[in-house]
Parts: C-alpha cells; sequence; structure tokens
C-alpha cells in the first residue's frame, strides 16, 4: 500500500506548501485538457486561444517560481508519484474486490472506520 508523508522532515509548513501545490497542479492539468478541448473547436476566436494559452503559461510558470523560491521543487514530484501511486493502489483493490463498488464500500486504505 502506498503511504504519503508530506511532512518527513518536521516542517509541517513546507510539507503543507507542497501538498496545496501538487493540489494546484493536478488541478491546472485538468484545466489544459479542458482548455485543449476547447481549442479544437469551433467555438473560440484565434484571440481566445491565444490569451487561454498565455494565461495557462503564467499560471504554470508562478507555480514553478514558487516551487524554486520555497525549495519544494523534488518535494512536490515526490508527493506527486506518491499521490500517482495511491490512485493506482485503489484501483488495483476495486479490481481485486469489484463487490466494493457493487455495495458502494470502496474503501482507501483498506480501513473504512467502521462504517
Amino acid at each position: 500500500m502506498t503511504t504519503i508523508d508530506v511532512g518527513e522532515d518536521g516542517n509541517a509548513r513546507q510539507g503543507l506548501l507542497t501538498l496545496v501545490i501538487a493540489v494546484v497542479e493536478l488541478l491546472v492539468e485538468a484545466l489544459e485538457r479542458e482548455a485543449i478541448r476547447r481549442m479544437e473547436s469551433p467555438d473560440l476566436t484565434d484571440e481566445e486561444v491565444d490569451r487561454l494559452g498565455r494565461q495557462l503559461a503564467s499560471i504554470e510558470a508562478e507555480l514553478e517560481q514558487l516551487k524554486a523560491d520555497e525549495g519544494i521543487k523534488e518535494g512536490v514530484a515526490d508527493l506527486r508519484n506518491d499521490l500517482d501511486g495511491l490512485v493506482s493502489d485503489a484501483i488495483r483493490q476495486l479490481e481485486d474486490d469489484p463487490t466494493n463498488v457493487e455495495t458502494g464500500h470502496a474503501v482507501l486504505g483498506g480501513d473504512d472506520g467502521g462504517t
């Protein structure tokens, strides 16, 4: 089972910032996929496509600068890998016991707290 440790060095602020940036990066990736879908449709003008691309690039640049300023670039990458592992474990668990999905008792981490 994959575990996630966001404060292994005892620095709660850095661990929390690492987690927040990792989540924001995931959201930006989702926005990028949606932006690409819209750019490929005839709904946006060339100007809107250009503006959307610049805005996404600006967000990514700010995130990279923030990671560099806080010295957490590697921590964010490690956390993203841990999150990928956690999702893979959850998918594997659901594939191994499909009754969890059918009964609505899918549990991440193995313990549902008695519910």
